[in-house]
């Protein structure tokens, strides 16, 4: 629970008394490799933080899944669309390795809002924070070449990298898992 609390006292400090009753909301969840946190059309119920693991969200394709994203240790992972508007998910989450989670309901949340000092804060900084990620996924895909947008995955977090199938990086960047291997054969 340390590396929580280490990553909020980074965006502001929190009281031991709202640590405490924010701590007191969590739960921890320990998962194999390939579990399911979140399935297509369930409706998402909580915030994770992940301190051991990588996960991916996906839509699930006939012939191949459609990876979007990929989430590493000390980030926060939700199916934010469906957590916000409490509307069923277009779209899955998996853990790609063992995981470790510490959760948080939504309700739960609503309350550490509503009863600490600076929650709506750490809340708002959170959002924040994930709007960033997803606008500059968004930019790579318009303006950089899978290339680009692999040589940069690959920058921000090489050891993990190693443990994704190439073919979810492959789809990731938008590439066939043949073209990632040209790629692959050209920076090496």
């Amino acid at each position: 629970m340390n590396e929580i609390r280490e990553f909020i006292e980074k965006i502001t400090p929190m009281s031991e008394a709202d640590w405490a009753f924010f701590s007191s909301k969590l739960q921890r969840v320990a998962l194999k490799k390939n579990s399911i946190l979140l399935q297509a059309g369930e409706v998402e119920h909580y915030l994770s933080f992940i301190t051991q693991g990588i996960v991916r969200f996906y839509i699930e394709g006939e012939e191949n899944d459609l990876t979007f994203g990929f989430l590493f240790e000390k980030e926060f992972v939700t199916g934010y669309d469906s957590f916000l508007t409490q509307r069923p998910s277009d779209y899955q989450i998996e853990t790609l390795t063992d995981s470790d989670l510490w959760r948080i309901t939504r309700a739960d949340l609503e309350e550490v809002y509503q009863k600490t000092e600076h929650g709506n804060l750490i809340g708002r900084k959170m959002a924040e924070k994930m709007f960033l990620v997803k606008s500059k996924r968004e930019m790579a895909l318009l303006s950089k070449s899978a290339e680009e947008r692999y040589l940069d995955l690959f920058s921000e977090r090489p050891q993990l990298l190693k443990q994704i199938p190439l073919n979810y990086i492959a789809s990731y960047i938008g590439v066939t898992p043949q073209a990632l291997s040209r790629i692959r054969s050209r920076i090496t």
